[in-house]
């Protein structure tokens, strides 16, 4: 992963933990109205893909027990995992393109609701992606990949060549003669493997984009409601095809593309088929980005007018992320897939310890704070979530009372410890396994292997029962945490049923 050139490094730093009275006073574990229903706390786990489903999409006792984990830590609400809403294979990442997945996930937020008491609220992210290859060897791509063509021909002076010989003349250049002879496409796809975009309107599927997607996005959120979910977030975040379309680089000719108000048009379009779909009485929010990050991308300025305009259609929430895209990914490996989180942007998405000078906590909170802000100034009060590298109470406190965000997000807080919440509602915070942010974590999803955390992952491994990776080397979900009154163990139940008394 990219860093910074100033390689400072940084240590959290959570600061005091509150006593249960000070919680009980504070905004962070105050209700908050979203859409037509109620969360009891500000705080929020924001989705991350823990590679457990099977190949083909479902779900497995891996991924029950991972969103099991999580919600016994009560946190007011939970997003499940980015989900596919096409019935295309995608690898061990959950679908939801057929009816054939709803059981499955129907059991997914009946465990969620078990372990939680009923108190978290449970949404499922659903997202579009377009193809993406990995990188070719540069033999493999000259001859069996790249289509020659009349300018290539003319180029290198071989009009009258068989195609056999151009393409062996092809692999004998220099990367300065390729840059000469290859157009930008075509070096891409033999530097980093080839990628659509929502650009490459020559290709029928691309083209049809804006009448395909809305009915995907309706019907994956039909199913959500179907399997009891109590809303969807439409991912339009990051790399992936609708961010694509809100993105200043979007330059399609169609009438979505362009000017803001045309990128913006398809996920308007989107949210509205959904909301006919599935009522009034389901939660539809999204999750989009602050920044883009990346050169002639979405600025704050873009993205606060893209706030008001989905507060203005009705989405029930907007969450927002930042970065993470793949024109600045670095370069993949020969049989490797680019991955957006490995550039500056995605840096930005996910900062570390080793930073600049701004460090890696509350990166993302001004941005939010101007979209906050732009929301408001239209005249909705459409929630707000803000996320990245916030892991203290008092910092999350700061964030509310100052109106910069409505909402707390934690991703890898809350997998460093499923229990934050638990723990600082008890006022028991001194216990807090703090995130380290080193990024271990991401580390193993960029190789799209079950993700986990350094800080508990080789704990305690003999312990009965617990599942374990497949080398038998790391375990799948941290050690139990459930003290009583005194700190003598209780049950999960018990520890609900007595929480709940509190409220």
């Amino acid at each position: 992963m990219w860093r910074p050139p100033e390689r400072i490094k940084w240590q959290p730093d959570p600061g005091r933990w509150p006593s249960r009275e000070e919680v009980a006073a504070s905004r962070l574990f105050s209700p908050i109205e979203i859409g037509p229903l109620t969360l009891e706390q500000r705080t929020w786990v924001p989705a991350m893909v823990p590679w457990r489903a099977t190949e083909d999409g479902f779900v497995t006792p891996e991924v029950l027990e991972w969103y099991e984990r999580f919600a016994r830590g009560r946190p007011g609400a939970m997003v499940v995992e980015a989900t596919g809403i096409r019935d295309i294979p995608s690898g061990p990442l959950l679908r939801i393109g057929d009816d054939r997945f709803i059981p499955g996930l129907t059991e997914l937020v009946e465990t969620v609701r078990r372990a939680s008491g009923g108190h978290t609220r449970l949404f499922i992210q659903i997202i579009d992606f377009l193809a993406i290859r990995r990188r070719p060897a540069p033999e493999k791509f000259f001859q069996r990949f790249l289509e020659i063509t009349d300018r290539h021909r003319e180029i290198i002076g071989a009009q009258d060549w068989p195609e056999e010989r151009i393409r062996g003349h092809l692999s004998d250049l220099s990367d300065e003669d390729l840059e000469r002879v290859l157009t930008p496409r075509e070096l891409e796809s033999l530097r980093q493997g080839y990628r659509e975009r929502v650009t490459d309107t020559h290709l029928p599927h691309i083209s049809d984009l804006p009448q395909v997607l809305p009915d995907l996005f309706a019907q994956a959120a039909r199913r959500a409601k179907e399997a009891g979910f109590d809303g969807v977030e439409l991912h339009y975040a990051h790399a992936y095809t609708m961010a694509s379309f809100l993105s200043r680089l979007n330059d399609r000719e169609d009438g979505y593309g362009g000017p803001r108000e045309n990128r913006v048009r398809l996920p308007l379009e989107v949210f509205r088929r959904v909301r006919e779909v599935v009522g009034d009485d389901f939660v539809v929010g999204c999750r989009y980005l602050s920044e883009d990050c990346v050169e002639g991308g979405n600025t704050v300025e873009d993205s606060a007018y893209f706030g008001a305009a989905f507060a203005r259609a009705g989405f029930d929430f907007l969450s927002l992320s930042r970065g993470g895209r793949f024109e600045d990914a670095k370069q993949p490996k020969v049989g490797e897939a680019a991955y957006p989180y490995t550039g500056p942007s995605g840096y930005e998405c996910m900062p570390q310890y080793v930073s600049d000078e701004r460090g890696p906590f509350g990166r993302n909170v001004p941005p939010a704070e101007a979209i906050h802000r732009a929301v408001r100034e239209a005249g909705f009060a459409t929630p707000v979530v803000v996320t990245g590298g916030i892991h203290g109470f008092r910092q999350a406190e700061d964030i509310l009372e100052a109106g910069k965000a409505d909402i707390i997000g934690m991703a890898r807080q809350s997998l460093a410890d499923p229990d934050w919440f638990r723990k600082v509602r008890l006022g028991r915070g001194a216990e807090v396994r703090v995130c380290e942010y080193t990024n271990y974590c991401e580390a193993l999803d960029q190789k799209h292997v079950p993700v986990t955390c350094k800080l508990w992952d080789r704990v305690e491994m003999d312990e009965p029962g617990i599942r374990k990776t497949p080398d038998g080397k790391r375990r799948l979900t941290p050690p139990a945490w459930e003290p009583g009154e005194d700190g003598a163990p209780e049950t999960a139940e018990g520890a609900v049923e007595r929480e709940a008394a509190d409220v």
